[in-house]
């Protein structure tokens, strides 16, 4: 299959990107009290840091579980914008496996990857990037649990910097090639950082409501014409 395996290149960079993160989140989980089975098998199943790392301070804390169900959903929340967008780029003829493996595996990258691609995402691509970068972020945990609390905390704040300069080398060519996709970053980037800075709201909230109004400006300002088709 070309298309598992051009995604399987491709994942290379995310899944080491996602083991450098992990090691760190790996950590939290230490602190929580997991064994490296435990943190292997939290981030093999969950596919958000954010929401992992609220996990782990809940279990931490020994939060009620019901508040702990509320703080990973907050965590996780900008997944269901995500989600609308992505099931726009999906194969009307897709069939419902493929639907649930993608909306499982749903995360920033994976999401980048798929509407990056021209006509509608081909669902072996984003399994190629899958199968390299899943057990990377898996592994990466039980690592961080095993080692993390071994090595200088210099060490560990630099890995962790590896996802971001991962994630750049995803946006920047389609940013290169549309300049409407580069305004879009620079005035997300921007507003990122004024909301961060001055405002009280949480990082999630800032990212939904960012997500919903700049995505709202960019398609009411340059919307897209025509239907989305095979080349």
């Amino acid at each position: 299959m070309k298309g598992f395996k051009e995604g399987f290149k491709t994942g290379i960079p995310i899944g080491l990107g996602y083991f450098a993160v992990a090691f760190s989140l790996g950590i939290a989980a230490a602190k929580a009290g997991l064994s490296p089975f435990q943190g292997f098998l939290t981030s093999f199943l969950v596919n958000a840091s954010a929401g992992e790392n609220a996990a782990f301070i809940a279990i931490r804390e020994s939060v009620p579980y019901i508040q702990m169900i509320l703080i990973t959903l907050v965590s996780n929340i900008r997944y269901v914008l995500m989600s609308f967008a992505l099931s726009q780029k999906i194969d009307p003829k897709a069939n419902i496996l493929h639907r649930l493996l993608l909306g499982f595996y749903l995360t920033d990258e994976y999401f980048a990857l798929a509407i990056s691609q021209d006509g509608y995402c081909d669902p072996f691509y984003s399994y190629g990037a899958i199968a390299f970068a899943a057990p990377c972020w898996a592994l990466g945990t039980a690592f961080g649990i095993l080692m993390g609390q071994t090595l200088p905390f210099k060490i560990v704040s630099a890995l962790s910097v590896a996802l971001y300069g991962m994630f750049l080398a995803i946006i920047i060519p389609p940013a290169k090639k549309q300049k409407t996709i580069a305004v879009l970053i620079i005035v997300s980037f921007l507003s990122s950082y004024l909301l961060s800075e001055f405002t009280p709201l949480s990082e999630s909230t800032v990212t939904i409501i960012l997500t919903i109004v700049i995505s709202s400006f960019g398609a009411i300002l340059w919307p897209i014409k025509g239907e989305i088709h095979e080349d």
